[in-house]
C-alpha cells in the first residue's frame, strides 16, 4: 500500500532481459539512500512503486536497487517503454507510523492514460489526459487519482479524458515536469470507485431491465 506521496526521483541504470521480462535497475536519488549501513533504504523483498505499479526489491545495494517485470506488467504499464537514463518517480510502501497525506494507492496499475494538452497558468500547470472510457467511469471531479504513482485531485472529468492541476513542488519532484503530449502515463482510480462500481453494477441492471 502506498500513499501516491512521491519520495524522489529515481533512474533507470540498465534493463536486462530475462526469460519471463525484464530486470530493471534503478539508481535511487541520494535522498532515499541509507545514511547508515546497518539500517538499509530497502531489505530484500519490499515492495516499491516505480511510476506507481508496486514492484519487489529483488537485489540491491546503496546506489542499485534490482527489480522484476513480467510481460503482463510490461504490456500494461509505461515500464516496458523505459530506457536506461530515463527519470521515474520512486516511492517506499506505506508504514503504521508514516502520515497518509495522499490517498491509498495499490500500485496495481489499471491501464494507460496519454498527455493530450499542456496548459500553464503562470507557475503552475494544468495537463490533460486522455483514458480508456472504463477509467474515466471510476472518476468523479475533486476525487483522486494516481497518475505515474503521483496522487493528484482531479478538476475536470468527461467521459474519456481528465484534468489535474499540478503545483511547481509536484512538477519539481516528479516526472511529470518532462511529460509532454503523447507521451504514455500508468493510471490507477481510486479503490473506492472500483467497489461502489461492483456493487451498484447488479442493481443499475436490474432497473434497466438487463
Amino acid at each position: 500500500m502506498f500513499t501516491g506521496l512521491v519520495e524522489g526521483k529515481g533512474q533507470v541504470a540498465e534493463l536486462l532481459q530475462e526469460e519471463a521480462g525484464v530486470r530493471l535497475k534503478i539508481t535511487p536519488p541520494e535522498a532515499m539512500r541509507s545514511a547508515d549501513n546497518s539500517h538499509p533504504a530497502v531489505e530484500l523483498g519490499d515492495s516499491v512503486a516505480i511510476n506507481g505499479c508496486c514492484l519487489t526489491v529483488v537485489e540491491f545495494t546503496d546506489d542499485r536497487w534490482d527489480f522484476q517485470a513480467g510481460s503482463e506488467t510490461l504490456s500494461r504499464t509505461n515500464l516496458g517503454r523505459l530506457q536506461p537514463g530515463d527519470p521515474v518517480n520512486l516511492e517506499r510502501s506505506l508504514t503504521a507510523q508514516a502520515r497518509l497525506g495522499g490517498h491509498f494507492v495499490q500500485g496495481h496499475v489499471d491501464g494507460l492514460g496519454t498527455v493530450s494538452r499542456i496548459e500553464p497558468e503562470g507557475e503552475w500547470v494544468k495537463m490533460w489526459f486522455d483514458v480508456p472510457a472504463e477509467l474515466a467511469q471510476l472518476m468523479v471531479t475533486k476525487g483522486s487519482v494516481t497518475v505515474d504513482g503521483i496522487s493528484l485531485t482531479l478538476v475536470d472529468v468527461g467521459d474519456t479524458f481528465f484534468s489535474i492541476a499540478l503545483i511547481p513542488h509536484t512538477l519539481e519532484k516528479t516526472t511529470l515536469s518532462v511529460r509532454g503530449p503523447g507521451d504514455p502515463v500508468n493510471i490507477e482510480t481510486d479503490i473506492l470507485g472500483k467497489y461502489m462500481q461492483k456493487m451498484l453494477t447488479p442493481w443499475l441492471n436490474r432497473l434497466s431491465g438487463k
